[in-house]
């Protein structure tokens, strides 16, 4: 890397305490990416990448939405373009999105990949194009060898509790050393509202091989999903809600509301709030009883575009960032499951930025001293995970809790080229500490600092999560 290009050793490292916690003590830890939608078949299959295009810009919707916004046709997005064409289109792309991350990460990522420095533009798209294509179609470069290069020695991908976990068991036979697990994401089972629901209920009936009648046969059935996850190695579950539900409600009551649905009657609002309630206390329960951390991703507003979601699906980047009150009923949830104490290890992710100092706040409410960081602040998510929104939220979680006691960073990304990002997140996170030890907030006190950092970067993730 050259000194003078634009991905530099101090790239972010604003003052000479920034680069001795990076370079001394964040650069070398190794990554647990807990959260993230890579394909578990492409990894287990240890799949070799064509070209450029189909590993850095299928799938990624933050690049899509911003070669929308520019202009660009769809064809050369998701269309029938070539993918040369496709990384033409980006490239011209790029020069115009200074200050969104994009374009960091885009410069990382080459440079970090395929120790490219030239800036991505349409002067320089064909021979980078060429120069990275030539690179990724080699076994070098293959799922496998990107997750060895960028030491990556936990991967946790995201599944429905239908999915069979036969690529998970394919990678646990191998002899490949990055440990490659899951989290249940159970959503579909949730959202008793939604169109297909009934559909999903003969799909977990299939998939668990439980005849589903009742709504204790469901739980029944999930329960045995469950099962199947963990001894399957899962330790996680994930939630992506708009806000957590809380209502009172009795095991009658839903009951009659789940029949109700069976028979495809309609439910009112109260109704599927008592279900919805009562459904996600029960994953919960059962989760704590296995010892497993669960995750809620909570605000976003998701397939804004009905037009577009009907011609392209949905995570094809028609999403955004909702207001949803969250306070009230998160705490009532928690505080329900603490009671019984049923309460596992919880991490709990915003994406409306509003809402930092609540979560801050709320994580502090349930931390009994029986775990270290029991109850988490998620890292910057989604439309947050850049700069300001990472120092927002290692800022909040600074002065309402302990950020010493953080898991840090995941990619949450579907493209094995995202790695990078948890680089930009420690080269944000010490240059956060180094600027308060220059104006004497912080002690000079490097091994200590150092310690610190290196827990946030890797320590607390490994002790937290327990992979085996």
């Amino acid at each position: 890397m050259k000194n003078n290009a634009f991905i530099h050793e101090n790239f972010l490292l604003s003052n000479k305490f920034a680069q001795e916690l990076y370079h001394n003590y964040a650069s070398k830890m190794p990554i647990i990416d807990y959260h993230c939608h890579l394909s578990p078949k492409e990894i287990a299959e240890n799949k070799v990448f064509e070209n450029l295009t189909q590993a850095w810009i299928y799938g990624d919707h933050y690049k899509w939405r911003a070669m929308r916004t520019l202009g660009i046709q769809e064809k050369y997005i998701t269309g029938g373009a070539s993918d040369q064409e496709k990384f033409e289109k980006w490239a011209q792309t790029v020069p115009y999105t200074l200050r969104n991350p994009l374009y960091h990460w885009t410069q990382l990522e080459l440079a970090r990949y395929f120790n490219i420095d030239q800036l991505l533009s349409p002067k320089t798209a064909a021979e980078i194009y060429h120069q990275a294509s030539e690179r990724i179609n080699t076994k070098e470069y293959s799922t496998q060898g990107i997750l060895k290069k960028m030491n990556v020695k936990v991967v946790c991908t995201t599944e429905d509790p239908t999915d069979t976990l036969e690529h998970h068991q394919a990678s646990a036979k191998s002899d490949f050393d990055t440990h490659i697990s899951t989290s249940f994401r159970p959503d579909k089972a949730i959202m008793i509202g939604q169109a297909g629901f009934v559909n999903y209920v003969r799909a977990v009936e299939a998939s668990s091989g439980i005849a589903i009648n009742s709504y204790r046969d469901f739980k029944y059935a999930l329960l045995q999903r469950i099962k199947y996850f963990h001894e399957n190695g899962c330790r996680v579950s994930d939630h992506g809600l708009n806000s957590i539900p809380f209502t009172t409600y009795n095991e009658a009551e839903v009951t009659k509301i789940f029949n109700k649905r069976l028979e495809n009657q309609n439910i009112s609002t109260e109704e599927i709030l008592k279900y919805e309630t009562a459904i996600l206390r029960y994953l919960s329960q059962e989760y704590h009883a296995l010892g497993w951390v669960q995750q809620f991703h909570l605000g976003a507003l998701r397939n804004n575009n009905s037009r577009m979601l009907a011609e392209l699906g949905p995570d094809t980047g028609w999403d955004s960032i909702s207001d949803y009150p969250q306070a009230e009923n998160l705490s009532k949830f928690l505080n329900s499951l603490d009671l019984e104490d049923q309460l596992t290890k919880t991490i709990i992710y915003n994406l409306n930025p509003s809402d930092n100092e609540v979560m801050a706040s709320m994580i502090g409410n349930f931390n009994d001293g029986s775990v270290k960081g029991k109850v988490q602040f998620g890292s910057g998510w989604w439309f947050l995970d850049q700069k300001d929104g990472m120092t927002k939220q290692m800022n909040a979680l600074s002065n309402m809790g302990l950020i010493s006691c953080f898991v840090g960073m995941l990619t949450d990304s579907r493209s094995f080229l995202s790695f990078p990002r948890h680089e930009y997140f420690r080269r944000i996170l010490c240059n956060l500490f180094g600027q308060e030890i220059e104006q004497g907030e912080l002690p000079n006190d490097m091994p200590w600092i150092g310690q610190i950092i290196q827990d946030i970067s890797y320590n607390n993730a490994k002790e937290y999560f327990n992979f085996k």
